[in-house]
Formats: C-alpha cells, structure tokens, sequence
C-alpha cells in the first residue's frame, strides 16, 4: 500500500479494544499513556505516532496495517445472542466484534473461494408475537424437507448449515451466559453463527446451532430495538428454543423410537439423537407425550444421578466442528497461488485470531510473522471482482470432507 494512503482508522482501534474486551482505561494503562490521549485517537482527533502505534498492536495482538484498513460493515440486522439478557454489555460487545471479524474473513475470501449458495428460507411470520408453537414445528419440518433430511437425526448438524450457505465459526467468549451469535450479513447476504468454544459438551453445542438456525429462519426481519425489551426477548429464545428441538427431534421419527419415556431409555437414545437427556424430556412434553408433573419427577431423579450437572456419554460424544472456512483458507494456500504471508496481508488479522475463528490447527499461520507487507495493488481485491471465474476457486461437494 502507498504509505500516502495509510490513514489510520480510529473506528479500528474501537473494534481491536472491544475485540480484547478492554476498557479505554485498562489499555490507556497498558500503553503507559494517559485516558484523555487514547480518547483523541479513538474520536479521530489525534493520530498516534509510530510508537504508540507499535505499542497498540502488541497490546491488542492485531497487526499495525489492522489500523489502517477499512472498517468492515456487516449491516444493522439484530444479533442474536443466546442467553443475552444474562450477560454483560462487554461481553456482548467483545463477542459480536469477534463475530465481525468472522464475517470480514469470510467476505474476503469470497473474492477467491466460491462458497455454497444461501439456501435458508424466510419461514418467520410478519410478526413473531402471533408466532404459535404448530408454526414453529411446521417450520422445522418444511426446513428438514428443504435440505431432503428426511425423519432421521442429523449426523452433523454443522455440516447441515454450511452446505445450505450458512458460516459457522467457534471461539472462546469467555462468558459463561452466553452460548452463541447469529447475524444475516448485509455485506455478503450470507447469515452467520459464531459459537461458544468454551467447555461445551457436543450435545449441547448441536443445540446452539441449532436455535441460532431457528432465529435464522424464524427473526430475519425482526427490529433490533425489540432485543432491548425482556418479554419480547424472553418470546424469541422461547420460540427459537422450540425450534431447535423440532428440528432436532422431528415428532414423528423421533416419537418412533421413543419406546418408553424413561431415563433410560432416553439415554439409549441420546448418541443416535445427539441431543442431551433433558432435551429429549422437554421434547416429550411438547409433543404431549409426558404431562409437566411427569417432566418434573424425570428431572428430579436426573439430578438425583448427578446428570444435571453433566450427563452420560457428555465425555464421549465428539464436538462438531465447523469446516467451511478451514477448507476455503487451505484451497488458498494449496490451489490458489497464496502463500501464508499474502494471505496475512489481505486479511489484516492477526494469525492466532484467523486459526481460531476459521478453525485452523494451532500454528499453521501464527508460525509466520504477523507483520508482513501488504501485497501489490495488481492483486488486491480492487483488481479482484467477486464472481470472476479465473479468480474464484469453487468448493467441491459443499462443505464435506
């Protein structure tokens, strides 16, 4: 980049702080400066000179050319966070940035790597306070023959999402009361879900993902002013709760295999399932097959058994993992003529940010150097345009293998 282009970004040096979950004391603090001057650069006032520059990127781990980058702007569309109303404002805060920085790699590497196709359909009605429960059961069935899933449990509930288009990241959020995150995308079209990658058992993380589908396909076009009201708040993880369990467990194959509704036999069923012991007792209760005082004596000898806490085969089942961004990186690197070092550059993240939200091996970019040059103009995304077949390299058979 032509040094007379760099300017620097203050929206940038926000994001990277809320990003690393920092108040503009603590890291006034960290750079040994005081708050007034940190509060110039960030109101764009005052730029900071090559050594606090140098100072900022060490202390919120992002490259110094991170600062000088374009501010990525997915949209005002809500965000989705489970659990939210237990969570800290800085929680959510330094979740949805990381959430933003998924979908800024994503967009980049769309000038390159051809994604599938959105396939999530709009099922929500007009308004989500008259939505009723046989709505929301009849939604997950008409996604289920949508994506031809049949009856069956879902193998891979991740691999589902992102053959229909969706990109799935994981994390750590570092907040215990918030599971996951889910945005439409207006830079791209494209919804995303970022999870929580923090001691979460494969049963539960499956169901994550799938009440952030069912806010997906349900929420599109609700008000994000309407997440800022508790009963309304409480209405859409209520029904996106439902949803994720009708999609999951759809009544009738589910119901069929239901031979007893006993502990036991809920166990059995929970590997083919891939859903915990007390989301099937839920499901039974919705579908009528249990009264709530049946529920309520299930879930008491469950906790009786220490299953509240974590439940059988919890150690055994594996965590699915997201594939779609892992593949597109290595397309990249093996097929698409970049070395690491180029795709540092285009990306403007630091390496152990990129692994982590792409769900890359530990090292296989972090092992470079995070400061490397930007990559000529003739190859920047400007001379790129998205869609050109000589520049875009298709992902064979979505996103399996």
């Amino acid at each position: 980049m032509d040094a007379r282009a760099r300017v620097f970004q203050a929206d940038q040096l926000i994001e990277a702080r809320h990003a690393r979950g920092l108040t503009r004391t603590a890291l006034a603090a960290a750079l040994t400066r005081s708050p007034s001057a940190l509060a110039r650069w960030e109101a764009g006032a005052q730029a900071p000179g090559a050594d606090a520059l140098a100072a900022l990127a060490q202390a919120l781990c992002v490259p110094e050319h991170y600062f000088f980058s374009t501010p990525f702007d997915a949209g005002g569309r809500p965000r989705f966070f489970r659990s939210m109303a237990n969570a800290t404002k800085r929680s959510r805060a330094r979740i949805q940035c990381h959430l933003l920085w998924l979908q800024r790699v994503s967009d980049e590497l769309q000038a390159w790597v051809d994604l599938p196709a959105v396939d999530v359909p709009d099922l929500g009605g007009s308004d989500f306070r008259l939505t009723q429960a046989c709505e929301i059961e009849d939604a997950a069935a008409c996604l289920r023959a949508r994506w031809r899933l049949g009856r069956a449990p879902i193998s891979d509930m991740l691999l589902v999402m992102e053959n229909a288009g969706i990109v799935v990241g994981r994390c750590s959020f570092q907040a215990p009361a918030i599971d996951g995150v889910s945005h439409w995308s207006m830079a791209d079209g494209r919804p995303y879900v970022l999870l929580s990658s923090d001691k979460r058992t494969a049963v539960r993380s499956r169901f994550d993902a799938a009440h952030e589908l069912g806010h997906l396909v349900l929420h599109r076009h609700v008000d994000a002013d309407v997440l800022g009201h508790r009963d309304e708040f409480k209405e859409l993880e209520r029904q996106a709760h439902r949803f994720a369990s009708a999609f999951l467990m759809p009544s009738e194959g589910f119901v069929n295999e239901v031979a007893e509704t006993s502990l036991d036999a809920f166990r059995a069923l929970k590997p083919r399932w891939g859903s915990s012991i007390a989301a099937m007792i839920y499901r039974c209760k919705d579908l009528g097959l249990i009264s709530e005082e049946h529920a309520g004596r299930l879930f008491k000898t469950s906790s009786a058994r220490g299953w509240a806490r974590r439940e059988p085969d919890d150690d055994r089942l594996v965590v699915e993992r997201p594939r779609l961004m892992e593949r597109s990186v290595r397309l990249l690197l093996t097929e698409g003529g970049f070395s690491v070092e180029q795709l540092l550059a285009e990306l403007r993240l630091a390496p152990g940010d990129i692994e982590a939200l792409c769900g890359l091996p530990p090292g296989l970019l972090s092992g470079r150097p995070a400061e490397v040059a930007l990559l000529p103009t003739a190859s920047s995304r400007e001379t790129r345009p998205r869609g050109r077949s000589a520049d875009v390299i298709p992902i064979r058979g979505g996103a399996d293998g």
